[in-house]
Order: structure tokens, then C-alpha cells, then sequence
């Protein structure tokens, strides 16, 4: 039997966190990975890299505005034009600017909402007319706990991540004649970059709402996301997975 090609797999906001946890558990079939980051510098991206290519993983680096639909457009043609395919999207790019309400600014709520909600449309619309025309392809969204039962001074986070939600529900009854499956993995308390900076006070608060009674880890939702895209969920589409320890239920 003729061996399949290695599939083509964009994650975005891959280069640590969450997004480098699915790059690793794609390394495991040697799939070539792409990595799209934002970081203001090439430090995290750069350890991404070098862990891929120690095991031997076809692997791209790329800095981009994921929230810039003209860069995002270009960056893709540019890819398919060099690939000849995508066969894996993770949007997996976000940001926090937290603030109880009466003191969010515009900026705050629109820096948000443009880097974690546009961005999945951004990056979904270029690459949904050519898994449609391959009549197969996988798009997993990273929502959030948050989205599913808000939380207080992230009204524009949670905002963003309901809207990946109803986004991807939408989006995979559109899509699902042509072989595409989109789903969305909702973590809950992740112990990431972004979540290393809040108070202890905080943190303990989280813990005490988590019956598992550990932190998640982001290897934990990188299973969830690699499943979703694999022979075994092929039925599965527009569903929310949570990962979060009975944080939320």
C-alpha cells in the first residue's frame, strides 16, 4: 500500500503554551507542522523549532498578524501555492486585556475581540475554499471555559470565546457535505504563560472550583485537539470539547 502524504498542519499562536503541546503531539506522525506567532520576539518560536527538528519534524516558522485579513489571505495563498494543501487549521492565537467593565476601554474590548474571534475567521475563510475542493479537512478553535460561563473583568474574553463557539457551529453545518469537520476545544484552567502571571490569590480561587483538584496541563488539551482531528472523530462535528477538570459542567 502506498504511503499517505504527511498532512499539513497551521497552527496558530504555536509557539508555546497550548499551541506548542499540539505541535508536539503532531510530531508523533511526523506530520509537517506549521507555526504562526505574534511574539514580539523569535525566542519561544525558536525552542518550538528546535524541539521539532530534533525529532526529525518537517517544521515552518512564521510571524503573523493572524488578525489582519490581508496579511492572513496572503500568508495563506503563499503556503498553498508552496503545499499544495492544508489538511489541519488550529486557531489557537488569543490575548487577555482584563478589566472589570466600568473600566474596559475600547481598545481593550477591540484588541480582544480582534485578535481571538477575527483571527479564526480570518484564518478559517482562507483555508475553507481548498479543504473544500480536497473534500477533507480539520478545524479546531480553541474557545474557553470562560465563554461557556463568563467570568467577572473578562466580559471581552469571554465574549470572544462564545463567539468561537457559535462561529464553529456554524461553520462546520456549512461545510460538513464537502468531508471538513470543525470542532471547538474549551479549556478551563490551563497552566500556561497566561495564566503563570495572576495573582496566587487567584489562582487558589480557580483551584478550589476544580473537583479534579490539579491545574490542567496543556498536553491535556492537545489530546482533545488531535483526536478531533483524527480517523477516530471523523464523525464528530461542530461539538464543544471541554477540558477542565469538572470546572464547568
Amino acid at each position: 500500500m502506498e504511503k499517505a502524504d504527511p498532512r499539513v498542519v497551521v497552527i496558530t499562536g504555536g509557539s508555546k503554551g497550548i499551541g506548542r503541546a499540539v505541535a508536539m503531539k503532531f510530531s508523533g506522525e511526523n506530520a509537517r507542522i506549521i507555526i504562526v506567532h505574534y511574539d514580539p520576539d523569535n525566542a519561544a518560536s525558536d525552542e518550538t523549532m528546535k524541539i521539532l527538528s530534533e525529532k526529525g519534524v518537517e517544521s515552518e516558522s512564521h510571524r503573523l498578524d493572524v488578525s489582519d485579513f490581508s496579511s492572513v489571505k496572503g500568508f495563506f495563498e503563499d503556503l498553498i501555492s508552496r503545499l499544495e494543501r492544508v489538511d489541519v487549521l488550529v486557531n489557537n492565537a488569543g490575548i487577555t486585556r482584563d478589566r472589570l467593565l466600568m473600566r474596559m476601554t475600547e481598545e481593550d474590548w477591540d484588541a480582544v475581540l480582534r485578535v481571538n474571534l477575527k483571527s479564526v475567521f480570518n484564518c478559517t475563510v482562507a483555508v475553507n475554499r481548498y479543504m473544500i475542493k480536497q473534500r477533507r479537512g480539520r478545524i479546531v478553535n480553541i474557545s474557553s471555559v470562560v465563554g461557556l460561563m463568563g467570568n467577572a473583568g473578562q466580559a471581552n474574553y469571554a465574549a470572544s470565546k462564545a463567539g468561537i463557539i457559535g462561529f464553529t457551529k456554524s461553520v462546520a453545518r456549512e461545510v460538513a457535505p464537502r468531508g471538513v469537520t470543525v470542532n471547538a476545544v474549551a479549556p478551563g484552567f490551563i497552566d500556561t504563560e497566561m495564566t503563570a502571571g495572576l495573582p496566587e490569590k487567584v489562582k487558589e480561587a480557580f483551584m478550589g472550583q476544580i473537583p479534579l483538584g490539579r491545574i490542567g496541563k496543556p498536553e491535556d488539551v492537545a489530546e482533545a485537539v488531535y483526536w478531533l482531528c483524527s480517523e477516530a472523530a471523523s464523525y464528530i462535528t461542530g461539538q464543544v470539547i471541554q477540558v477542565n477538570g469538572g470546572m464547568y459542567m
